[in-house]
């Protein structure tokens, strides 16, 4: 039998799962912390520090005292189902190659998902700017030293005059290229290497269109309802609702989308 959810002790728990990855963090950035290749063997880079596996240990901590039941899926040490039927995705760094190279624009992700699969909450955490992203059932919020305000996307409604963002262009297939050629021709201004800092920035009103491809569950979970709960869509390149994975793009208004999937569809997978 599933538990009940209950909104604002699963918030207080999240943040406390936030904090304690950035404990752990901290010592590590802009230190030269050790890197490792977790693709040794094979062709490419995928770099992994001993920050990422110190964060990802310390929120396991927590929710192995305080949630034993739930399941844990996170980048760096995988995942193990829990009978209550929730599960929560972790990614401790998202955007490890911004955070070897000093940049404060990678963030800790942390989902927490229901027994179908559905994102319920979502935080996207950048400590060092002292920001913090919640989405949850009751709306979208930006946590600060200084407060909480609601988020809320753009009213951009035209592809171009929007701001859009994408990671990384090179890691997509020759059809995404494609795709997001077009795209970038038809946007007014591109950004890139924003990793899920880009998200939060959609959701706060200053990005109108993410793209990207090549995602894991951990990387997607806690953007939908943060993006989501500021206004904005979170779909696949076909137009259905975002999956936990692959393709997503997440617009600030249903014109934009529509607008952007005419070239996204054309490689969607």
């Amino acid at each position: 039998m599933t538990r009940a959810f209950n909104e604002d002790d699963t918030l207080a728990l999240t943040r406390r799962l936030a904090d304690a990855a950035w404990t752990a963090i901290r010592p590590h950035f802009r230190c030269g912390v050790e890197t490792e290749n977790k693709k040794v063997g094979t062709a490419g880079y995928d770099p992994v520090t001993l920050a990422d596996k110190a964060a990802e240990d310390a929120i396991r901590t927590i929710l192995k005292q305080e949630r034993p039941e739930d399941g844990i899926d996170g980048e760096e040490y995988g995942a193990h189902e829990g009978p209550s039927g929730w599960q929560w995705l972790i990614d401790p760094i998202d955007g490890t190659r911004a955070f070897l190279a000093g940049l404060p624009v990678w963030t800790t992700l942390i989902a927490l998902v229901d027994p179908d699969g559905h994102p319920v909450i979502g935080m996207i955490d950048q400590p060092v700017l002292g920001e913090r992203y919640v989405g949850a059932p009751s709306g979208a919020f930006l946590e600060t030293a200084g407060g909480r305000e609601a988020l809320k996307v753009s009213d951009c409604q035209d592809l171009r005059e929007a701001i859009i963002a994408t990671t990384d262009p090179f890691i997509m297939t020759p059809a995404e290229q494609g795709a997001w050629t077009h795209l970038r021709h038809t946007a007014r201004i591109t950004r890139y290497g924003l990793d899920a800092y880009g998200y939060a920035r959609l959701a706060g009103g200053t990005i109108d269109l993410v793209c990207e491809t090549g995602l894991q569950a951990h990387d997607v979970a806690a953007l939908i309802p943060v993006v989501r709960g500021a206004g904005g869509v979170a779909r696949d390149w076909r137009g259905n609702e975002a999956k936990l994975g692959s393709q997503i793009a997440c617009a600030a208004s249903e014109a934009v989308f529509e607008q952007a999937l005419i070239s996204l569809r054309r490689s969607a997978i």
